[in-house]
């Protein structure tokens, strides 16, 4: 039921994005619309690693765009529309009733006072996605996880050492 939340939450950002007219709003829409994609497809799989990776890359790809996009429209006026953020509410709070009503769970969990159960459906939430990380660490792995950090702590060197000082941004500072 947590995926069909997200799923229409991604609707609902579709929509809004579909009526955005300022780039920046529009960028800040997208980058929530990633989130809530990595978040499905962390939980479809055991780990979240897939998913974040796939945020760790649309986060770059976005800073890329807000510098160029604040660089063209640094001086256009954001405004928010009333009409929008009123169908956006009204949309959210109708998601939000249909998916009260249609989980049991939920709906034993806002409005039953057993502490117990509520504990019980809340840990059953968490307990499929639990997977230890000690293979991660051990003997076989552990090889390839230090050749990794090495290798990005040499490439955060290299990168530092290349990048020139006063070269840098294409942008002048006043």
């Amino acid at each position: 039921m947590l995926q069909l939340t997200l799923y229409l939450l991604i609707f609902l950002t579709s929509i809004i994005f579909m009526n955005m007219i300022h780039p920046l709003a529009m960028g800040l829409t997208l980058l929530i619309q990633t989130i809530l994609i990595c978040l499905i497809s962390g939980l479809m799989t055991k780990t979240f690693w897939f998913s974040y990776i796939l945020f760790l890359i649309f986060l770059g790809g976005m800073l890329v765009l807000f510098i160029y996009v604040t660089s063209l429209a640094s001086n256009e006026m954001f405004n928010l529309s009333i009409k929008l953020t009123m169908i956006c509410f009204m949309m959210f709070m109708l998601m939000l009733m249909i998916i009260l009503f249609l989980d049991k769970n939920y709906f034993t969990l806002f409005f039953t006072n057993n502490e117990m159960q509520n504990i019980d459906i809340i840990s059953s939430y968490f307990s499929e996605n639990s997977l230890s990380l000690n293979k991660l660490y051990n003997f076989p792995t552990n090889f390839m996880t230090i050749l990794l950090m090495n290798y990005l702590l040499i490439t955060l060197i290299v990168v530092v050492k290349i990048t020139k000082m006063f070269k840098g941004p294409l942008r002048l500072m006043n």
